[in-house]
């Protein structure tokens, strides 16, 4: 089809525009490669292709003409009848599409502030400070636009570490009182657990152990998180690295927690009847079936 329109960049002008708006890199590619001036193509607002590449966050398509941004002043350094570079572009608010690939708005404003931080690259640090006719600066504009998402950011993630530290000291008091309650009782006259020569006692003893340290490892996480200053910086790091590995430990202290239950109830129950271990097994396995399962779209996303 390109080969029958032709070198004019007419027959390119909606094609290419919303090819970029959509990050389809093969059209794109393919219009370049036909008419590799089809890359001035200007939208109804005045910005070309590199600026729309810049304003609908369109990675596949940056990463296409980047070698061409960097070598060329002329593009590096243009600017919009707004007086707006292309980190001034970058600091506008991600369509609504765009901000919707990603969940939750603190990793929404992460994500902003990566594609801004990438943006800065192409400029020397002095350009950075380059005024548009409002007077704005790159990072003035960011922060205008990005204001009503930071705050939703910061509920966000304040709702969700308050959530998850109930959760996590829920777990922390029970395996707590488990560790100090020997399962079986211990001898009377010496102390020591009845079952302390059971395979089984052992795996709990250190699963249970395990499950503790990092369940209290995770509410320090949260807690942290609660505490923190919430500006907008801290979105870019300390934030979003607090909450995984928040979640992470969260989620390991659960797993070992099942364990040493897991371990209990075949001391309990198992001796005589070996066959009830599968079923246990089996019930182990249902809370991280379903995490998988009601994660699964976020993943192949």
């Amino acid at each position: 089809m390109c080969n029958q329109l032709g070198s004019s960049t007419a027959h390119y002008r909606e094609p290419m525009i919303h090819a970029v708006c959509q990050d389809t890199y093969e059209v794109v590619d393919e219009i370049l490669f036909i008419s590799p001036a089809a890359i001035n193509i200007k939208n109804e607002e005045g910005h070309n292709i590199i600026q729309l590449a810049v304003i609908n966050r369109s990675e596949k398509i940056y990463n296409l003409i980047y070698h061409i941004i960097e070598r060329t002043n002329e593009y590096r350094l243009m600017t919009d009848s707004s007086g707006n570079n292309l980190v001034h572009l970058a600091g506008g608010l991600a369509p609504s599409f765009v901000l919707g690939r990603t969940t939750g708005a603190a990793l929404q404003l992460q994500r902003e502030l990566l594609w801004r931080e990438e943006i800065e690259t192409l400029m020397l640090p002095i350009e950075l400070t380059n005024e548009n006719v409002y007077g704005e600066t790159p990072e003035m504009v960011f922060t205008r636009e990005h204001l009503h998402l930071m705050k939703q950011g910061e509920n966000w993630i304040k709702t969700t570490a308050e959530s998850c530290s109930i959760t996590t000291a829920l777990i922390v008091t029970v395996v707590f009182a488990a560790g100090i309650t020997v399962p079986g009782g211990s001898n009377q006259d010496s102390g020591i657990p009845v079952f302390k020569n059971e395979i089984a006692f052992t795996i709990f003893a250190v699963s249970n152990a395990f499950s503790l340290f990092t369940g209290a490892t995770a509410l320090l996480l949260f807690l942290s998180i609660l505490t923190a200053r919430f500006s907008e910086r801290d979105f870019l790091v300390s934030l979003p690295r607090r909450l995984i590995f928040g979640l992470f430990t969260l989620f390991i202290s659960t797993a070992a927690m099942i364990v040493a239950f897991c371990a209990i109830l075949y001391i309990v129950f198992c001796d005589q009847r070996p066959w009830m271990l599968a079923p246990i097994a089996g019930f182990a396995c249902l809370p991280i079936s379903v995490i998988v399962t009601l994660n699964s779209p976020y993943w192949q996303t």
